[in-house]
């Protein structure tokens, strides 16, 4: 199964490093008594969720003088796909958890996952199907540490059991993971099985972040929490060749990630504003080396060609603000180095986003939740140039780009409660200016999703 990956064995001595050294730590220095200001839970001994999502889409036939390889058909189109994971997680000591996701996939996003660098499914994969299949999608250990301070208990989630542990505190994840597990987790927009299923609303469309097709990959992250900042850092490996299924076994392709969070106060309502860089260290090519060549040989632009071993930086900032009682709002603004191909996410070297999301306790349904966001990606000047020449990216390209433009997304949806465990949302995005090409569209994506969601416990 591919989801046992070669690049196992320096993570695993990772993990067993990080395990016995956080072991040793728990067992030598309890953790100081917790303030009484947060309410006590019962720590879970183990745990074990179950989710379930199915989302169908559709769009209608739209203008279209031209296509290639990773474009949006045409033709009116229909998408479905299902997956279903499976989450179990144990305490084997104070403070420490090890959690295993076994994940189940089927079927195909519209063009299978090709169209759009902001694309309308972020729960599919790169990776269709049409018969399902399985995988270990998450195997991680977490130590958490306490260093004191009044009490900020945590209560039981998926991929986390129930615990007490205090505000100031340190964090140590090591394993196979997905880095947005920990890096710019946005409050409103960032589970495409309960929010926004844009890729570029999820996170950031320019964080290149580290991946296999499936979204997972090996590394470790440390987080220190003191007061109302995080301050956040790990290391993650990459895939042996850009958007490529296999990771590399040995870490000498690699990215570092950081962030830095404040938590802040608006009118007594939560918010926090986050700032996350990532550097990437790899072999990836450089997109006017792969214009010349193409213009010497007369063949379409490939980055591939002229592949060496490079860096590719990156930034954003987001915020997320809750302005009144069940009503937050949320943004991003994001760059990435536009000289290099993006390496595993999607082909984005800028974006700008903001979004509203409305819970339905305003209106007396406190489990349904409606999202409106707008997003607006672009390509570097030399990634247009690029993709003109014949270049395919990621997700993107029509076999030539005359007149490039902003890739413009506004996405809304409302999630209702059909009963305890299951949730219905209906989707709509209108996506302007597909893969930067004024030339094709607008495309008009409406979607069904269906989640399920349940949990034994102790």
């Amino acid at each position: 199964m591919r989801g046992i990956r070669t690049g196992l064995a320096p993570a695993c001595a990772v993990f067993v490093g990080l395990a016995c050294a956080s072991a040793a730590f728990a067992q030598d220095n309890p953790p100081p008594q917790a303030a009484s200001t947060s309410k006590s839970v019962e720590p879970e001994r183990w745990a074990l969720h179950l989710q379930g999502t199915d989302i169908l889409q559709y769009y209608p036939s739209f203008h279209s003088p031209f296509q290639g390889p990773n474009s949006f058909r045409p033709q009116a189109t229909w998408g479905n796909t299902v997956d279903a994971t499976l989450y179990a997680g144990v305490r084997p000591w104070s403070g420490g958890e090890v959690w295993l996701n076994l994940e189940a996939y089927q079927g195909y996003a519209p063009n299978n996952t090709l169209g759009a660098a902001g694309y309308i499914n972020g729960d599919g994969a790169k990776v269709g199907h049409a018969h399902p299949y399985g995988r270990i999608a998450r195997l991680f250990f977490r130590q958490t540490i306490d260093l004191g301070g009044e009490a900020d208990n945590q209560e039981a989630d998926l991929n986390e059991l129930a615990q007490n542990r205090t505000k100031d505190r340190i964090v140590v994840t090591a394993g196979k993971l997905n880095v947005t597990d920990i890096f710019d987790a946005n409050k409103y927009a960032h589970d495409p099985r309960g929010d926004f299923m844009n890729w570029s609303m999820i996170t950031a469309g320019s964080f290149d972040y580290a991946a296999d097709a499936w979204g997972y990959t090996y590394g470790a992250a440390a987080e220190w929490y003191h007061g109302d900042w995080t301050l956040r850092g790990g290391i993650f490996d990459l895939s042996i060749l850009p958007n490529n299924a296999v990771l590399t076994s040995d870490f000498h392709q690699f990215q570092l990630v950081g962030e830095a969070e404040r938590r802040i106060s608006w009118n007594g309502h939560p918010g926090a504003i986050r700032l996350t860089g990532f550097l990437t260290r790899g072999n990836m090519g450089r997109y006017d080396d792969a214009t010349a060549l193409a213009a010497r040989t007369g063949q379409p632009a490939d980055v591939a060609l002229v592949r060496h071993y490079a860096s590719r930086p990156g930034v954003h900032v987001g915020f997320e603000q809750e302005v009144a009682d069940g009503v937050g709002v949320f943004g991003r603004l994001g760059w990435s180095d536009g000289d290099y191909e993006s390496y595993e996410y999607t082909d984005i070297d800028g974006t700008a986003q903001l979004g509203v999301s409305l819970s339905g306790d305003r209106w007396g349904r406190k489990t349904d939740n409606i999202g409106l966001a707008a997003v607006a990606n672009r390509l570097s000047h030399a990634g247009e140039r690029y993709l003109d020449a014949g270049g395919l990216g990621i997700l993107v390209g029509d076999g030539r780009l005359p007149h490039p433009g902003e890739e413009q997304i506004l996405e809304a949806f409302y999630s209702f409660q059909l009963s305890r465990n299951l949730h219905l949302s209906l989707d709509d995005q209108f996506v302007e200016h597909p893969a930067y090409n004024r030339d094709r569209g607008p495309v008009n994506v409406v979607g069904l999703r269906l989640h399920f969601e349940g949990a034994a416990k102790p």
